[in-house]
């Protein structure tokens, strides 16, 4: 199910809405992001919700870093959508 939240970043030219995907990495045990619309995104989580907390972290400054959003303009909202695609299992036994 995607999760969207707001974070403050630089104002653009045009309204921004950035995707990030999350998947679940068994062999590491960590919730893993990154982003077509943001250039080197790649942050790594062992929980979900601190994984969120750092890419809404670290979207702005990559904005700004690859001048896709003006330092120093005056802060504004953007949608952030996280997609999380994750694997459980589940045990049960059927009645004979």
């Amino acid at each position: 199910m995607p999760f969207a939240r707001r974070l403050h970043v630089r104002a653009v030219a045009e309204p921004l809405s950035i995707s990030v995907e999350a998947a679940w990495d068994p062999e590491g045990g960590v919730w893993v992001a990154t982003s077509d619309d943001v250039p080197g995104l790649v942050a790594h989580s062992a929980d979900f919700a601190a994984l969120v907390e750092m890419v809404a972290e670290l979207v702005p400054v990559l904005l700004i870093e690859n001048g896709i959003i003006a330092r120093g303009s005056a802060p504004r909202e953007m949608p952030l959508h996280i997609a999380a695609h994750g694997f459980a299992r589940s045990s049960f036994c059927l009645a004979a």
